[in-house]
């Protein structure tokens, strides 16, 4: 017996939580996303195992996921740079934005009930796809990215937004690059570099809103933040990576869209699915 479930077990755990860390490291490379809806999943069935409270359960998924982020979005944002297709423009002028936004999207998240800030991520990952999937180079919001206070703005949003749904913010700055003019190869590369900029401090905001709970909590974890899960599924997320940036240089944009659009249909079912069941 490990933390109190039989050795077999335990091992299967493990197996489908390091085959989520493969999955997550390849959607990191190829869309500009962390793979946190691939891992909070398994993740949630996990501690759920370990009697982990219903109350935070997610939140300990959520936290733990966006940490697994930073590793994963280290890598590939220098696959991508590797390319030259990193916007760093763009990156200099969310920094900040976004990571007030995350310390707004924390707190939210802490107060207001899971049901809110589901609903509202699957109007908007429907739109995305729909957009990804229908839509045509002459949808545009604009010809240039906005000013300094519009892009502050955006990234005050992606980062409140990341925070509240658990994932690293590339789906909305993908998005939002893309309505600009800007070709759909560097969005995506930028959006990792997004994606490190809110998962670090959202890290950390999920382990301080969770340190009250400390003792209810699984063994190995700061706050909502299982540190033995982040440690499972990092390695393999990590070395997975690269290669999703390497296959995304390759599809062609339409192939690209079509596969983003479909992924984003797949997370907004897999949130309607939590609310209804």
């Amino acid at each position: 017996m490990v933390f109190g479930l039989p050795a077999g077990e335990l091992a299967l755990l493990v197996g489908a939580i390091l085959i989520a860390g493969l999955i997550s490291g390849l959607l990191a490379g190829l869309f500009g996303i962390g793979g946190t809806t691939v891992i909070i999943p398994v993740l949630y069935e996990v501690f759920g195992l370990l009697a982990v409270p219903e109350e935070f359960r997610m939140q300990l998924c959520i936290g733990t996921a966006l940490a697994v982020t930073v590793p994963t979005m280290v890598r590939a944002y220098y696959a991508h740079r590797a390319k030259g297709a990193i916007l760093n423009s763009a990156l200099r002028v969310w920094a900040i934005p976004a990571a007030a936004g995350v310390a707004v999207g924390s707190y939210i998240a802490h107060i207001a009930p899971s049901a809110v800030f589901e609903t509202t991520f699957i109007f908007f990952a429907v739109f995305m796809s729909m957009r990804f999937l229908f839509g045509r180079d002459d949808w545009r919001a604009g010809d240039n990215l906005p000013g300094t206070l519009g892009m502050a703005a955006a990234g005050f949003s992606f980062g409140c937004l990341a925070t509240l749904v658990g994932v690293a913010g590339g789906s909305f700055a993908t998005l939002f690059l893309t309505l600009y003019g800007t070709p759909f190869h560097v969005a995506v590369a930028t959006s990792t570099g997004l994606g490190l900029i809110i998962g670090v401090p959202a890290t950390i905001g999920y382990m301080s809103a969770g340190w009250a709970y400390q003792s209810a909590l699984p063994p190995f974890s700061i706050g909502f933040v299982s540190v033995l899960g982040a440690l499972l599924i990092a390695p393999s997320a990590v070395f997975a990576a690269p290669y999703g940036a390497r296959l995304a240089h390759r599809l062609s944009k339409r192939k690209l869209e079509v596969a983003f659009g479909l992924f984003l249909l797949a997370i907004a079912t897999r949130f309607a699915a939590s609310l209804i069941f």
